[in-house]
């Protein structure tokens, strides 16, 4: 069986990509939508480059956030010295292009890795993890010592309208800035993509599946996790350089330990074994996030409650879904796998439905009924048995599937 790709077939996803970035503005016309789809743009770097990490080095990081956040005070630092050198127009600054600052967010992240990153690649598994949470704590508290770099609890403002404007963009509304994230996220996917087909890229594959045996012929664990880790933290200071463009402010919590559980949620929920699984993530998460935080205050159970359902019903995440259906298509025998699926998705649904009713009836029992509840045109009354019962007999049918699914699939087997 031959192994070549056709040159098309590989070209096919990013000429897709491009399609839909160029498509998007003509469907989209409102500001609040292309907030959010920059984002989207903001997370899915950040997203990768943490799956460099984990999904191709096998290095569990808590502290990924300090070299988005390094990155985001560097690109937001020299966005004040292009604001300030505008006034007179002289030197350096005064001609350097705000659309570039995602590049200084690259160079300070990667510098930031390449500083701390020797030591700390020593050591891999819970080792490592701990010492990039230690990392992360570290950095987050020891901004509030440096008020003229980090800005203090307020953060560093800046104004992104400021240099010289390149094609008549002036960054000026969110519908701007989008051409500005859309550039900036196919480059670092296509780049980071590109990384996985590298000699370096495979290597960190092997360190993850087996460091003894890598050792054992030649190649130092070591040295290959610190490269990585360059790596990975250059481009998380890209996306925190994109960051500081789309918001034009920087706090100390984007160093902090939530965001660094954000890039592993969105891995995690996209699938770290397959390339595009933490994009898909990302989407998932951001959107979520933005969406039902309009709605209802427990939006970010509910996005915990997505990250339990996949680590217990889909552990190769949402990509790794994917790829099993893609595969079997492939082989010819997805017919014979769809029914079990389908059965295990349908579970997955009757048990969401039955947590989210759940949630909401206790909700409305202390706050009351809130705006999802409104939305989904449920008026249920918490005091009354039958909505208890209605709720728990959805849990208990998704429960019943799910094990009915489960022993089609081992039937199948």
């Amino acid at each position: 069986m031959s192994l070549h790709v056709s040159p098309w077939r590989a070209l096919a996803p990013w000429l897709i990509s491009l399609l839909a970035l160029l498509v998007i503005p003509v469907l989209v016309s409102s500001n609040g939508t292309f907030s959010i789809i920059n984002l989207v743009a903001i997370n899915i770097v950040f997203a990768l480059s943490y799956n460099m990490l984990l999904g191709q080095g096998g290095m569990l990081s808590f502290g990924h956030a300090v070299f988005f956040g390094l990155g985001a005070y560097g690109a937001i630092h020299v966005m004040n010295l292009i604001g300030d050198a505008g006034y007179d127009g002289q030197g350096f600054w005064a001609h350097f292009p705000v659309y570039l600052l995602p590049l200084v967010g690259f160079a300070t992240g990667a510098l930031a890795a390449l500083l701390v990153g020797w030591p700390f690649c020593r050591r891999a598994g819970t080792a490592f993890a701990m010492i990039t949470l230690g990392l992360g704590e570290l950095v987050a508290a020891g901004s509030q010592m440096f008020p003229t770099v980090f800005g203090g609890e307020a953060g560093v403002f800046s104004n992104r309208m400021v240099g010289p404007v390149w094609f008549g963009l002036e960054l000026a509304q969110p519908a701007d800035v989008y051409w500005f994230s859309a550039f900036w996220v196919l480059l670092a996917v296509f780049a980071m993509w590109a990384f996985t087909r590298t000699p370096l890229g495979r290597m960190s594959n092997a360190v993850r599946d087996n460091a003894e045996r890598l050792q054992f012929i030649g190649y130092p664990p070591r040295n290959l996790r610190f490269l990585v880790f360059i790596a990975a933290g250059g481009f998380a200071g890209l996306g925190g350089g994109m960051a500081a463009v789309n918001y034009e402010i920087v706090t100390p919590e984007s160093l902090g330990l939530l965001t660094s559980g954000l890039a592993l949620l969105m891995a995690a929920v996209g699938g770290l074994g397959v390339f595009y699984g933490p994009i898909v993530g990302a989407i998932l998460v951001t959107v979520m996030n933005s969406l039902l935080s309009d709605y209802t205050d427990a939006s970010i159970l509910y996005v915990g409650l997505v990250f339990l359902a996949v680590v217990m019903f889909a552990p190769a995440g949402l990509g790794g879904g994917i790829e099993q259906v893609r595969q079997a298509w492939r082989r010819g025998d997805l017919a014979a796998h769809l029914p079990g699926w389908l059965g295990g998705a349908v579970a997955v649904l009757l048990i969401a439905l039955g947590l989210v009713g759940t949630i909401e009836l206790v909700y409305q029992l202390s706050h009351g009924r809130d705006k999802l509840a409104q939305v989904l045109g449920l008026q249920p009354d918490p005091s009354s048995p039958l909505v208890w019962l209605g709720v728990a007999a959805l849990f208990a049918a998704g429960v019943g599937v799910a094990r009915a699914s489960k022993h089609y699939r081992e039937a199948r087997a």
